[in-house]
This record gives structure tokens, sequence and C-alpha cells, in this order.
């Protein structure tokens, strides 16, 4: 008996160590978000525009990766509370993208309204150098606005930033390249295996608008 086609929507989005048949190669992905970063670069004239940007490009990818796992997930309950979207965003969205959840989420100790989302292997920034004379140019922007996509389209305004954080001592152990190159990948030396170790980490610091922090304290109440 012959299998009906899967509809795309049904199908895995893989992604890098994700155990399911990836969609995207990584390595053509790594050339297209080059292609992306370079073409933003070539018209703008400040690295907060760029960045701006790439976070513009993401944002609209996350408002239709929300739309996505929603259909996907039948029994989906729309998230009213503020740690509830956050747990969803850094466990789910993050293994629909990219195979696996994010490394780490936590709350800002100096600040209530803040929060970081930490991936020691953030793909974007995988395959890209920045230059010396960028200064601190992040180009994780563009997962950045993929967060900020997801909160906005969940009822959760959001100020979402990327900030490239050199590993502190004893972290690096948990950037240990775990994930293969399977199905031919190609890392930044051309060649099959795993990456080389990374020494930064990318925190993606979002800061929630105060109307949102109002709505969550009154559920409390």
């Amino acid at each position: 008996m012959s299998r009906a086609p899967i509809n795309i929507l049904d199908r895995p989005l893989g992604g890098r160590g994700s155990r399911v048949e990836t969609q995207v190669s990584l390595s053509a992905f790594s050339y297209l978000y080059s292609e992306l970063v370079q073409y933003h670069q070539n018209r703008v004239d400040s690295i907060s525009e760029l960045e701006r940007r790439l976070e513009s490009s993401g944002y609209g990818v996350g408002l239709k990766i929300l739309e996505l796992i929603t259909y996907r997930n039948r029994e989906y309950k729309r998230e009213i509370r503020l740690m509830n979207i956050l747990h969803f965003v850094s466990t789910q969205v993050w293994k629909a993208l990219f195979g696996k959840p994010a490394d780490s989420l936590e709350r800002s100790v100096e600040n209530a309204d803040e929060f970081m989302i930490i991936d020691y292997e953030p793909v974007t920034s995988t395959f890209c150098s920045v230059p010396a004379d960028f200064g601190q140019l992040s180009v994780d922007g563009y997962m950045s606005g993929i967060i900020a996509g997801v909160l906005d389209g969940a009822g959760f305004s959001a100020r979402v930033t990327a900030h490239s954080v050199a590993l502190g001592e004893g972290e690096a152990h948990n950037n240990t390249n775990s994930s293969s190159n399977g199905g031919g990948y190609l890392n930044q030396t051309g060649t099959n295996g795993s990456l080389p170790p990374r020494k930064e980490k990318a925190v993606f610091l979002v800061k929630f608008a105060q109307e949102v922090l109002e709505r969550d304290a009154a559920m409390d109440r």
C-alpha cells in the first residue's frame, strides 16, 4: 500500500543535532545567512542599524513559527503567564528550529523585567566572523528577531537583543559540539566533522514591556 504524501506543515523542521530528517542542510543555511548579512551590511551606515535589520528579518519568521507550532499541536493552549511563554520559546520554539532546546533560561538579578535565553552553539554566528572594527556587533540578531516575533504574536510585547558573551570559567564543557554534521554538512574548513570549540555564547536579552509585567503580576493577586 502506498503511503499518502505528508503535508508540508506536518514535516519536521529538523536542525542541528536533530534526530529527524533535516529539511535544510547546515551548509546551505550558512551560505544563505551570510548572504543576508552582507546584503544588509551594504545598505546601512551603522552597526546598530545592521542589527536592527537582522532583527527585522527574523521577526516575521517568529510570527510564522508560532503559528506553525500551534497548528501542529492540537492540544496547545495559549500561554498567558510570562514564565510559561519564555519556557515555550526556549524549549518548543528552539527544538522546532534547531533540533534542541536552548541551553539556559535565566532571570536578571538586577532588573525584574529582564530575562536571558542562552545558547552555546547559535547556528547564525557559527559561520560568520565579525571583523574587529565592527565592535560589539552580534550577527545573532536574526535569532533575537525570531524571539521578538514569537513573543509579540503571543501577546507579550518585548524588546529582544542579541549579545556575544565570552565563555566564563567552567562553561567550556557546555560547548561540546556534540551534534555531528550528519548528512554531509560542511564545517568552517569545508570538511566533514565536528565544529571547532567556540569562545563565546549567545545571550538573548528579553526586556518585557511594563504592561506585560503588570498583567502578569495581577494574576498573582
